[in-house]
């Protein structure tokens, strides 16, 4: 259910679209709707989010994260599609998170609490 300010919508660059399409859909199940060309919609993939203070951490850009119950299996469907770890897996407090990049070069991260 939407609902006011709350996160309801991420939008990545791609570069090559079918390219990023293959990728999402081949590493975690996504499927898409296209609109045209140039424009290709997911949804009902979940939301959270936090905000990053930590000038060692602080990006230019949003991380977006995700969630595997099983990180290592998640990391390998992740290199397996094509996509390139920029942070293997680390333990931070509360769980264990990867971060990559896609083939557009976005910059995604996976966790996991167990």
């Amino acid at each position: 259910m939407r609902e006011d300010g709350k996160i309801d919508y991420i939008e990545f660059p791609a570069g090559d679209l079918p390219a990023t399409k293959d990728f999402y859909s081949s590493a975690f199940g996504w499927s898409f709707a296209d609109y045209g060309p140039d424009y290709a919609a997911f949804e009902g993939q979940g939301t959270d989010g936090g905000f990053q203070a930590d000038p060692e951490e602080i990006r230019s850009k949003p991380l977006v994260v995700l969630y595997a119950k099983d990180i290592e299996a998640m990391e390998a469907r992740v290199k397996a599609s094509g996509g390139v770890i920029t942070r293997e897996i680390l333990a931070f407090p509360g769980g264990r998170r990867f971060h990559f990049t896609d083939p557009s070069g976005n910059e995604l991260a996976v966790w996991s609490d167990s």
